[in-house]
């Protein structure tokens, strides 16, 4: 299953997701993500089982609390915590997965493919939400001028 264009912008057109693995850290890449995220306009709902709020948002617990409206996850987690979050997420009967690089295992990608879902993975979704700023802009054009970026 190859990552398309077609398949982030189908992750991405909702307008609004959860993530899984928000950090309460501001240094922390998870926390960094939903700040940007927010930024750009996205509604973003933080999935964090030890974490009340973050930043002044309510934070769920469980991917099986999401309200029905919500079609789009993206994890951020430890390794060790994405094969239980996509499984809640298979359960829970989300549209779309996008696995964070260096979240992802075989297990979890050959789990998540098999269920028939629109799967990202092994991309950094912030360089696919515009605008695209700092390291990620130069890493997408690295990408779009060595023939990588998905099409």
């Amino acid at each position: 299953m190859k990552v398309t264009k077609k398949s982030i912008d189908a992750f991405l057109a909702p307008r609004k997701l959860a993530i899984a693995g928000v950090s309460r850290d501001p240094k922390k890449f998870g926390f960094s993500v939903f700040k940007e995220l927010k930024e750009k306009g996205f509604e973003v709902i933080p999935i964090n089982p030890e974490a009340d709020n973050i930043d002044g948002t309510p934070c769920l617990r469980h991917v099986s609390e999401l309200p029905d409206d919500v079609s789009s996850l993206l994890i951020i987690t430890p390794r060790s915590q994405t094969p239980g979050i996509v499984t809640e997420a298979l359960e829970r009967k989300l549209k779309n997965i996008w696995i964070q690089q260096m979240s992802e295992t075989p297990e979890t990608l050959i789990l998540a493919k098999t269920s028939g879902v629109n799967l990202i993975y092994k991309q950094c979704i912030l360089m696919y939400t515009d605008p695209v700023k700092g390291i990620h802009k130069f890493h997408r054009n690295i990408k779009r001028f060595f023939g990588r970026l998905p099409n």
